[in-house]
């Protein structure tokens, strides 16, 4: 593949003579002489045309040869691709596009490789995924050895009272169950003894489960005394001992066992997750979750250049702050569509991995509870008030089928308190065990389920266990049912639960296929148009953004993410292997698999 400006032979002054057999030797017959004349005067005004440039505006950048889909309907598939300005221009065949290839034209050869609208991940942890690449990584973890194997190479080069963190346990994917263990999941004491001196905190693949070592808890008070707060809990042995497991809202009781640790600067965090999204073929993400602080140091980098995704962030605020700054907060497509505050994130449960997941009946695998309830429903009502009242969209974590539920009617009801709004599109956070009579409502109420297709192939092995398979089947990651509906569905990682990788998702849409080479329930899969949708133009809707991005029309953004396979015709199993070649925002080549080196 090459990306070279391309630039037209030099004009001669006159048209070339005639040479080899086509040379006129003798005189003419006046016909043919006119002939000759009308052909020489044609080649004039042809090249006397090339010279002066395109017979169209000419482009900045033209993308050809290769595969084009634009998720357009009105716009034709195309090989080719223009850009002027950071937007489309056009979009045609290779003879069509090179109209617009001027002097100064930047021209990328796809070589046949697909380009599609920069992917959009509708649901992510920015600053977090920054984190991830900060500290242990323990999604490959097979083991509960492995983890304390994992944290012990780190203590052996840790100064003595520093912080040790980790990420991406799953005690439903480890290989054996260890002993002793409640539900599960093992003691602090491994983790105590090979960490005495350093606090240790390991937090759940989802982010609703957190463990930690004695350290730890003796830094944050935590004895057999301390109560389990409002929607969460500390997981205990059976004489009332925390073995080092805190559920959902209980995490925040080790908040004392982070003071003195040094903090990784958040903008740092920001250049790393930037960089990472980017080589996954990212163009915008909507962060998950943020508070008013963060926005002002995202507006600052925005303004300092210093951003190449796009976001869409989400206010993570009490009712109070809300009301106090929302208005404030409130920016659309700021530094050329760099960053958009236009929503409010609720949690209401927690997750299904940890037990977390409100439930409308027990869990199968642990019939003494229902899940949790995290934030109250009279809070979530009260900040969907502020929301409506302010138009600004509300997007909620509801996982479990009581906590979709509680947010439907949440949402019924405040539609119909304000009859005069009719262009709500609020959303419904994960949206991943529903029941059966609730699925209809995400169409006639118009609420977007955001969902990540990743989490129905990585949490199915444990699925079967925590709701059953008629409950399974019913409701769980009912993509089909719910796009049978009317409701939007858009796609993207949480990342850092899962890695900010879209290929694994577009791969687990189309599939539900499993490591193990079954399927989930494989009859609510996407199909291959759809899955691509959900990350494109679907996305753009879910944030009020698609008369600028999600499709590649001309006018839009010219956001673009060039594959190495063309993921809608390959076989299935070659779609996992298909690589991010460019991605390009608002024209801008903001990563190149070509520039990367081969260790990294």
């Amino acid at each position: 593949m090459s990306w070279t400006p391309l630039r037209p032979s030099s004009c001669p002054s006159r048209p070339p003579r005639p040479s080899g057999p086509s040379r006129p030797t003798g005189p003419l017959h006046p016909p043919l002489r006119r002939v000759f004349t009308g052909l020489v005067l044609a080649g004039l005004v042809a090249l006397s045309t090339a010279c002066e440039g395109p017979s169209a505006e000419p482009a900045d950048m033209v993308l050809r040869g290769g595969k084009v889909v634009t998720v357009d309907e009105a716009v034709p598939q195309g090989e080719a691709v223009a850009i002027r300005d950071g937007r489309i221009l056009a979009v045609g065949s290779d003879a069509e596009i090179a109209d617009y290839i001027g002097t100064e034209t930047q021209v990328m050869d796809l070589d046949g490789q697909l380009a599609v609208p920069g992917l959009i991940d509708s649901h992510a942890h920015f600053l977090s995924i920054g984190q991830s690449t900060l500290q242990l990584d323990l999604m490959d973890a097979s083991s509960w050895q492995e983890i304390v194997e994992e944290v012990a190479r780190v203590v052996e080069d840790a100064e003595p009272g520093t912080l040790i963190r980790g990420r991406g346990w799953h005690q439903e994917k480890w290989e054996q169950v260890p002993e002793p263990n409640v539900d599960g999941l093992p003691f602090h004491h491994d983790l105590s003894r090979i960490s005495p001196d350093n606090p240790v905190i390991l937090t759940h693949a989802s982010g609703h489960a957190t463990y930690a070592n004695q350290r730890a808890m003796e830094m944050a008070g935590i004895t057999a005394a301390t109560a389990d707060p409002p929607g969460g809990e500390i997981v205990r042995d059976a004489q009332g001992n925390p073995i080092g497991v805190f559920r959902e809202t209980a995490s925040g009781l080790l908040g004392p066992a982070y003071e003195g640790s040094v903090s990784p600067d958040p903008r740092q965090l920001a250049r790393l997750a930037d960089e990472r999204v980017l080589s996954r073929g990212i163009t915008s993400l909507h962060d998950a979750g943020v508070g008013y602080e963060t926005v002002d140091m995202y507006r600052e980098m925005v303004d300092a250049g210093e951003l190449g995704v796009r976001l869409y962030a989400m206010l993570s605020a009490s009712n109070q702050e809300l009301e106090e700054g929302i208005e404030e907060y409130r920016l659309l497509g700021y530094g050329d569509h760099h960053l958009t505050v236009r929503s409010v994130k609720r949690l209401i449960d927690g997750a299904l991995g940890a037990h977390g997941a409100w439930l409308l009946e027990p869990y199968e695998d642990l019939p003494s509870s229902v899940g949790l309830n995290t934030t109250p429903v009279d809070v979530i009502e009260e900040t969907a008030r502020i929301a409506a009242e302010h138009d600004f969209q509300l997007n909620i974590h509801a996982i479990g089928d009581r906590a979709n539920r509680e947010v439907l009617d949440i949402y019924e009801a405040t539609f119909q308190a304000h009859p005069e709004k009719t262009d709500w599109r609020w959303r419904v956070e994960h949206a991943q065990h529903l029941h059966p009579t609730d699925i209809p409502r995400f169409g006639e109420l118009g609420v977007v389920a955001a969902m990540q297709a990743i989490h129905c192939t990585s949490d199915a092995p444990y699925v079967l266990q925590r709701l059953g398979e008629e409950r399974a089947e019913e409701g769980a990651y009912v993509w089909q049912k719910l796009m049978d509906s009317g409701a939007v569905i858009c796609n993207g990682t949480d990342a850092p639960v899962e890695r900010v990788d879209p290929i694994p998702v577009f791969h687990a849409s189309v599939t539900r296929r499993l490591d193990d080479g079954t399927t989930f329930f494989p009859d609510q899969a996407m199909t291959r148009m759809e899955a691509l949708k959900s990350y494109t133009i679907n996305g753009a809707y879910a944030a009020f953004q698609e008369d600028v991005l999600g499709s590649l029309t001309p006018g839009k953004l010219a956001d673009i993410t060039v594959l190495s396979k063309d993921i809608l015709t390959v076989p299935e199993e070659e779609i996992p292997t298909t690589e991010v070649v460019y991605t390009i925002v608002g024209g801008e080549v903001r990563y190149s698999r070509d520039d990367v080196s081969p260790e990294g």
